[in-house]
């Protein structure tokens, strides 16, 4: 089992950058694929990225292509999200994910843990 928690949310104007952190608990960090997905208000959650194990692949949305860039440490059970040029519908609570496995998918429910999650705010 993982625990997971999210830093760095936070007010930005548009057209800034944030940069999010979730770390991660245990000692298996690298066996797990991670995602970052989000969720405005009255709205489903969505996929912002995800990376496979060894940092070989990355995947993105096309709203968030040339925006984001997910990225992890092994050595710090950590992975992050560049969040640039931020919009003011990027708003809502960005929340990392964890899953058993090394397929990178960009569905929720394929994820096994979820962290509480961190506010982002941008401001137009």
């Amino acid at each position: 089992q993982v625990q997971l928690v999210e830093s760095g949310g936070g007010l930005v104007q548009a057209g800034g950058s944030l940069r999010l952190s979730c770390a991660a608990s245990g000692r298996t960090f690298s066996t797990y694929v991670m995602g970052w997905f989000r969720q405005a208000p009255g709205k489903e959650r969505e996929f912002v990225a995800a990376i496979s194990r060894n940092s070989g692949s990355t995947h993105y949305p096309d709203s968030m292509k040339g925006r984001a860039t997910i990225s992890r440490d092994n050595a710090k059970s950590t992975v992050y999200l560049q969040m640039n040029s931020l919009k003011p519908e990027d708003t809502a609570v960005y929340s990392c994910a964890a899953r058993s496995g090394s397929i990178v998918y960009t569905t929720e429910n394929k994820y096994d843990y979820w962290g509480q999650g961190t506010q982002v705010t941008v401001s137009s």
